[in-house]
């Protein structure tokens, strides 16, 4: 039987799509280990077998330890792993691409690079998050303006909608303890909704430290990303977690939001919405779910194909 040294990485042929997965699976005080593909969360209770290939996110919470076994299969399948604490948020994630092609990230960088086009695609994300809303004339300190009033306006109306008293967002890093209990949900809300938004856009092969709205962070484009279903999505089940108690508000909280992402499709909707973002007005070329398809740049943005020696091109 071969070793997992000498196991051969997957293709992304062979990995599962990540719309089609589970958009996340939290453990806590146990032991996880690899068994064949599959990983295995071991505690008091005993053994749980979950497959690997059909995880999005996998969240580490407080009492967990993982081999590095557990680790390779993760990364193989294209999983991203995030450490995660009841008493503070800690994010940590990786994961790699579910594609061999950099024309998503290529697309990425060019409308980054481009203030006007970083802008347009800022506006673009306003536009899916508050589609009532036309924000072609606002500036970028304008769009912030906009934004944040909005989700003030979410926060009451799920206020209101729920009957759960509310005084305001307030979040003490390092203490999830501190804030009321609708505070410790949108906190635990924020928590998931970042791993599934990591999965995403590790899987797509984009650049997570890119952002068009968040800057200087190497998540950037990954808060970017779960803000889009923040007050849609995010916050309402946050609101009716804290209506039914106060209780457990963060493992209730992140039931509800997995109930609530696979019922809507979120990772489907999710892919689609960065594919629109970042080719807005062509289709992903047919290689995109090819296999390993690799060129080299000429000039005036040609690509010859590589793998061969072009000295005889060159004129001294």
């Amino acid at each position: 039987m071969a070793t997992v040294a000498q196991r051969r990485a997957s293709s992304p042929r062979d990995l599962t799509r990540v719309a089609e997965r589970i958009s996340f699976i939290y453990l806590e005080r146990c032991v996880v280990h690899r068994e064949d593909n599959a990983i295995t969360a071991e505690d008091a209770d005993g053994t749980t077998h979950i497959p690997s290939a059909t995880i999005g996110t996998l969240l580490l919470g407080p009492g967990t330890r993982i081999t590095h076994q557990a680790m390779s299969v993760l990364a193989d399948s294209g999983a991203a792993v995030a450490w995660v604490g009841e008493q503070g948020v800690r994010y940590y994630a990786g994961g790699r691409a579910l594609t061999r092609s950099s024309a998503l990230v290529e697309a990425q960088a060019t409308r980054w690079a481009n203030l006007r086009t970083r802008l347009d695609v800022a506006r673009a994300m306003y536009r899916l998050r508050f589609p009532d809303e036309d924000p072609s004339g606002l500036t970028r300190k304008g769009l912030l303006g906009h934004e944040g009033i909005r989700v003030k306006e979410c926060y009451r109306q799920q206020a209101r909608r729920t009957g759960v008293p509310w005084h305001g967002r307030h979040y003490v890093p390092g203490d999830f303890t501190a804030g009321d209990a609708p505070n410790q949900a949108i906190t635990a809300a924020g928590q998931c909704m970042y791993g599934v938004a990591h999965a995403v856009v590790a899987a797509l092969g984009c650049a997570t430290g890119l952002g068009f709205i968040h800057s200087g962070h190497e998540l950037s484009f990954v808060l970017d990303v779960a803000d889009l279903y923040k007050t849609e999505i995010g916050i309402p089940v946050a609101f009716d977690v804290a209506a039914e108690g106060t209780e457990d508000i963060g493992s209730r909280t992140r039931r509800a939001l997995r109930d609530r992402i696979n019922k809507t499709r979120l990772l489907d909707r999710c892919v689609d919405d960065i594919k629109t973002l970042l080719l807005p007005t062509q289709p992903l070329p047919a290689s995109h779910e090819a296999g390993d398809i690799v060129t080299l740049q000429s000039d005036r943005e040609v690509t010859v194909p590589a793998g061969r020696n072009y000295a005889e091109a060159v004129t001294w």
